[in-house]
């Protein structure tokens, strides 16, 4: 398995391809020729490859911020799940906006996916203070459905605790929870909800929605995510230091 950046044209429809294959066949917000210009124009584009497949990916662009970039794709595809593929991944992300001076990478994703929530706060020390409400409005796909809220990640990517996420490995003790958080069960797997029992689903995000916005609102962030209890702890810890 090779990570690298996109290169020519025919691995840039391989990404689009693979982004229909994630997200359904309706998807298709980022055309080939969109992330090939925007590679070229500061962003990222880079990929996981087995042999000559595309498996995985990532995608991220510059901001009117120049430290900071936007992290707007990472994708799997199904039958390359489970070889952590995702982290690796970001991991190049942040070696790869290190070596440019990027010291920053922010992406929204949905509140109530478990697997986003335990790869983004627990394995690479994002935190998350920032609610979006139906922020994409109706979607489709996959996302179809409940409104479409997000959580912004924020992940200062030499932060004390980004930097010991990413020397994590296999057998090393894991980052210790803090104790007396707030705390913000989400749903151990929303898609099982959804085609299960969707009035359930809509109640999950109506509740976490609350929770989470006062506790924002209040001065709290999430900083550690509770795998085995599928819960956020937020705390009012200070904000790390601007890299």
């Amino acid at each position: 398995m090779i990570i690298r950046d996109l290169s020519g044209m025919a691995e840039f429809f391989k990404a689009e391809q693979l982004q229909r294959d994630v997200w359904g066949a309706d998807d298709t917000e980022d055309p080939a020729d969109l992330m090939m210009v925007l590679q070229h124009e500061g962003g990222l584009v880079a990929g996981a490859f087995d042999e000559d497949r595309l498996v995985g990916y990532v995608f991220g662009f510059p901001t009117r911020d120049p430290h900071v970039q936007h992290s707007h794709r990472l994708a799997v595809h199904p039958d390359a799940r489970g070889r952590s593929l995702a982290l690796r991944l970001k991991r190049y992300q942040r070696e790869w906006c290190l070596a440019r001076g990027i010291s920053i990478v922010r992406w929204t994703y949905d509140p109530l996916r478990h697997t986003n929530a335990h790869l983004n706060i627990a394995r690479l020390g994002a935190e998350v203070c920032t609610y979006h409400p139906d922020y994409y409005g109706v979607m489709k796909g996959i996302n179809a459905g409940l409104p479409s809220d997000r959580l912004r990640a924020d992940w200062h990517l030499a932060s004390e605790r980004a930097a010991a996420c990413a020397a994590w490995e296999p057998g090393m003790p894991r980052l210790p929870l803090p104790a007396g958080a707030e705390r913000v069960e989400i749903l151990p797997d929303l898609d099982r909800m959804l085609a299960e029992d969707y009035e359930a689903a809509l109640a999950a995000r109506l509740r976490v929605r609350a929770q989470l916005t006062r506790l924002f609102g209040e001065g709290y962030v999430i900083r550690h995510y509770d795998a085995a209890a599928a819960a956020y702890l937020l705390t009012r810890q200070a904000a790390p230091a601007e890299h």
